[in-house]
């Protein structure tokens, strides 16, 4: 049921370490905003989307830097 709240709300999974990402965004002088994570998370996303795309242009199965 909880997959499906999800799927409704729009939200993706999360797919960067919070901590390692706040810990650069210190490290640079800087504050990191709320909703910094969640945009960097979609952009992963949406990078991997488009590679994904190259990949089966290519007739590929398997995900090359260079679809990056």
């Amino acid at each position: 049921m909880a997959a499906k709240k999800k799927a409704k709300k729009g939200k993706r999974d999360m797919l960067v370490v919070g901590s390692k990402v706040k810990e650069l965004v210190r490290g640079k002088g800087l504050m990191a905003a709320g909703d910094l994570l969640e945009a960097i998370s979609e952009r992963v996303h949406e990078i991997v989307d488009r590679a994904a795309t190259r990949t089966q242009a290519n007739r590929r199965s398997t995900m090359r830097p260079q679809d990056l």
